[in-house]
């Protein structure tokens, strides 16, 4: 046996920790749908001006981060993609949501939209704070 150094891991020796993860909590869990999404808003020439990406694991929708360009901010696209990312996640049967969000960023913009904090994390980055929020959907 050999325990290495904290190094970045090589592609395969990712892959194997990976799938050795997978395996173990699928053991308890059985498996179950596992599937990353997105959506975007285009302008007329498909440049990418806003987006919203996400997973779903574990019947649990995580949005892994929603960003609008400062040049449509205030048109309502925030709330729209979090509203279709939220209506794709209902028609995988997918009613808990789950994100991320810091001090400079949108913590009034999710409370507003109905999620409710869980957790926080001061300091984290350093000088704010992470919140977790939650949303259950057909509420």
């Amino acid at each position: 046996m050999e325990l290495t150094n904290p190094l970045p891991p090589k592609d395969n020796e990712f892959e194997a920790l990976k799938a050795g993860l997978t395996a173990y909590n699928e053991s308890h869990t059985g498996s179950v749908l596992r599937e990353k999404v997105s959506s975007f808003v285009k302008d007329e020439s498909g440049v990418i001006v806003g987006g919203i990406l996400g997973e779903i694991n574990w019947n649990w929708m995580h949005i892994q981060g929603l960003w609008v360009d400062e040049s449509i901010r205030k048109g309502g696209w925030g709330a729209k993609l979090l509203s279709r990312m939220e209506e794709y996640a209902l028609s995988k049967n997918t009613t808990n949501i789950r994100l991320e969000t810091t001090t400079f960023q949108a913590l009034g913009f999710y409370v507003k939209a109905g999620y409710s904090i869980f957790g926080e994390l001061p300091d984290m980055p350093k000088g704010h704070t992470s919140y977790f929020l939650q949303k259950q959907l057909g509420i």
